[in-house]
């Protein structure tokens, strides 16, 4: 395999590497396609222009009235760290031991019935990447933007790191910027426009390579801290607000943000045989943006936490507009890549699934009807109206979807929650509410039972922390 150098002018480090003897034997580099994967930032359900009236996201809307779009996809956590380390991972929570964002033990002492269980900052040592994985298989490997599951991707798997370390947010969105993995621009340059020019830079190198590239695209917006241009915002506060949707400036980020992942998808249009692939970490944070007609936000295990955009395009393969109603999750982008990628593994020992087959036909059935399984053994504070209680935007809790069902653990009394997606979107009727019989069987909806045994079974083969031993400075009163 040939030695490469890709350099780009403002990147901190010139990477020189090579692939030589790292690729499988097998794989034909020239018929590899090119592979973006855009991960933004706190971008929730709702928030893209395709589903508001108030946000402006054309290149995203664009992107999905070209591409495959799945309305019923899943971030893999309701927060950063988790859900970016089971996407670049393909696996669930127990195996890489990332449950939340440090620390575990979040909100006051005295409101948390439970000791959450272990949590690790960072994925835990020998756990394969996405981009080792690509490497592999003969790619070039860049990381643009928030990286937030180790302190450093160059040893994992990444060849150009460009603004990526252990943090999840910026400290600023201008420049100076304070990030030592991002020389600074000129004064008041702003953090998105550079980090959406360093990836043009870099798909405009690639063609000097004969290898076929994986960038990960992950700019920090749109979290927090809400900082936007001047000339943005004016435009927004001009605009008709809603309820659910009403700030200015997220707005004016959320638009600068949409224009930098234009400026992306123009540089690859010049690129023949490139998968782009665009998605959010996790649901919008509810104070910042309601993702109603979904329940709650950031943080939460109802929808608003955890459904969010997901749209896969392929010029002339995977294309035409089209919507697939299957659930599918971030853990399944990990075993999608490696299949389109020409692996022959597949995937193993991964927990997500390739979507290939669905991509290719979407009335398959062939991953119709399995579970998908979220695990949260920590707390995480600020709540709201719509979360399980104004402290918490959760408390510790295992979650499993399959079909239209979808069933809560909540593991500090074993309350349980039932919703039929399909029929409650909005998650308004817990089916078995006041419920607490003694046995399964007493439900008075089977489905419990069904769900029950099968999370319970998940949480046993995957090793998952359940926490029991009871918080001593506890102190009940009625939630």
């Amino acid at each position: 395999m040939k030695s490469f150098k890709i350099v780009i002018a403002t990147t901190i480090l010139p990477i020189t590497a090579s692939l030589s003897g790292c690729a499988e034997s097998a794989v034909d580099t020239a018929k590899q396609p090119n592979i973006i994967l855009i991960m933004v930032d706190d971008l929730g359900w709702s928030d893209p222009g395709y589903m508001s009236d108030y946000y402006n996201t054309p290149n995203i809307d664009k992107l999905k009235s070209q591409g495959i779009y799945f309305p019923n996809g899943y971030a893999s956590a309701s927060n950063s760290a988790p859900s970016r380390a089971s996407m670049l991972t393909g696996r669930y929570n127990p195996t890489h031991g990332v449950y939340t964002v440090n620390p575990a033990a979040r909100g006051k002492s005295k409101d948390r019935q439970l000791i959450p269980s272990e949590n690790s900052k960072y994925i835990k040592d020998g756990i394969e990447t996405l981009p080792e994985a690509m490497k592999k298989q003969g790619y070039n490997t860049c990381h643009i933007g928030k990286w937030h599951i180790t302190e450093n991707p160059l040893l994992k798997g990444v060849d150009i790191n460009i603004g990526g370390n252990g943090t999840g947010h910026p400290k600023s969105y201008f420049s100076p910027y304070k990030n030592a993995n991002l020389k600074n621009g000129v004064d008041g340059e702003y953090l998105t426009d550079r980090l959406g020019d360093e990836a043009v830079n870099y798909l405009n190198n690639s063609t000097k390579s004969e290898s076929p590239f994986f960038l990960y695209f992950a700019p920090y917006a749109v979290h927090t801290p809400l900082q936007a241009k001047p000339e943005i915002i004016a435009k927004y506060t001009k605009r008709d607000q809603s309820e659910g949707h009403f700030n200015p400036t997220y707005a004016a980020m959320i638009e600068s943000m949409d224009a930098n992942v234009g400026k992306l998808l123009e540089a690859a249009e010049k690129l023949d045989n490139t998968i782009i692939i665009l998605t959010s970490d996790n649901g919008g944070v509810y104070n910042i943006s309601r993702q109603w007609p979904l329940r709650a936000g950031k943080g939460s295990f109802y929808e608003g936490g955890i459904r969010v955009p997901y749209i896969i395009y392929q010029k002339g393969v995977y294309d035409g507009g089209v919507a697939i109603e299957q659930t599918v999750s971030q853990i399944d982008i990990f075993p999608t890549l490696l299949a389109i990628s020409g692996s022959k593994s597949q995937g193993k020992n991964l927990d997500g699934v390739s979507l290939v087959p669905l991509l290719k036909d979407k009335s398959s059935t062939e991953i119709a009807e399995r579970a998908l399984f979220w695990h949260f053994p920590a707390y995480l504070e600020g709540g709201n109206i719509e979360s399980k209680d104004i402290k918490f935007r959760s408390r510790p809790v295992s979650v499993i979807r399959k079909g239209d069902w979808k069933l809560i653990q909540n593991l500090e009394d074993g309350e349980l929650e039932l919703y039929n997606i399909k029929e409650d979107i909005s998650e308004k009727n817990n089916i078995i509410k006041g419920e607490k019989p003694n046995s399964l069987e007493l439900y008075s909806n089977p489905k419990v039972k069904e769900l029950f045994l099968l999370l319970e079974k998940w949480q046993k083969d995957s090793g998952a922390a359940v926490p029991t031993e009871r918080n001593p400075e506890y102190v009940a009163k009625k939630r």
